[in-house]
């Protein structure tokens, strides 16, 4: 099955202790399976500006906002291929489109010194977002375990589940190994609700049950204030 490309739903966050995950685990089996990646790593480079222009624009929780970053599932050589991924979020809504490169052409055409290896309509949009913002370059490594799964009717309502998120400013490379600092606390997991629409009643229910409540977390956000904000004396809230 060739991967999703373009993405257009709702995404709401939650931090979990290890027997809330139990639970939620309990009440998805009969619904929901595991995805073909099983517990994988995920290694992340995210884009910004010199002056760091849009995760600080994203901390002001805007009504529109956007992210890039380059993606792998599993630690890339040059010539592997990884998924360079615009993400926008308008209203509540995220609209993710991204397309495949190898980890060399990935570098390359986000440094300008390349034309992108495929002419599509998410590529041109991605041309774009490249002109506008002029000083573009990568970042901060982040990278999480993650356990996926999926609906067993239609697929589209996603859960994630993300343990040992590690941040670093070092060593920006999808080939490189995993370290960095924690994001979060020991036995905690995010977990993430992906939806086009509604959330069944039966993962209404268990939240409920168990007093899980959505949270406000973004991994880039949270890295960047434990960089740059920490040290001002400034409370980290993202």
């Amino acid at each position: 099955m060739s991967a999703q490309m373009v993405f257009k739903r709702y995404e709401m966050k939650y931090l979990l202790s290890g027997e809330q995950k139990e639970r939620v685990l309990y009440a998805m089996a009969p619904y929901m399976q595991l995805d073909s990646y099983g517990r994988s790593i995920i290694r992340n480079i995210y884009y910004d500006t010199d002056t760091y222009r849009l995760i600080r624009t994203s901390l002001e929780k805007p009504i529109y906002k956007e992210k890039l970053r380059v993606r792998s599932y599993g630690a890339a050589k040059p010539e592997d291929k990884v998924f360079v991924e615009l993400k926008k979020k308008y209203d509540s809504v995220v609209y993710k489109r991204r397309t495949h490169m190898t980890e060399r052409q990935a570098a390359e055409y986000l440094a300008g010194a390349v034309s992108a290896p495929i002419h599509s309509h998410i590529t041109e949009e991605m041309d774009y977002f490249l002109k506008f913002y002029k000083t573009l370059g990568p970042k901060v490594f982040l990278s999480y375990e993650r356990e996926a799964f999926y609906t067993r009717e239609s697929g589209e309502f996603r859960v994630t589940f993300d343990e040992n998120i590690l941040f670093r400013q070092e060593e920006l490379s999808l080939g490189s190994g995993i370290y960095g600092e924690a994001l979060l606390e020991p036995g905690q997991t995010l977990m993430e609700i992906k939806t086009p629409g509604s959330i069944p009643l039966w993962m209404v229910r268990v939240l409920t049950e168990e007093k899980i409540h959505k949270t406000s977390f973004s991994k880039y956000g949270n890295a960047y204030q434990i960089l740059f904000m920490r040290e001002k004396g400034e409370s980290i809230y993202a």
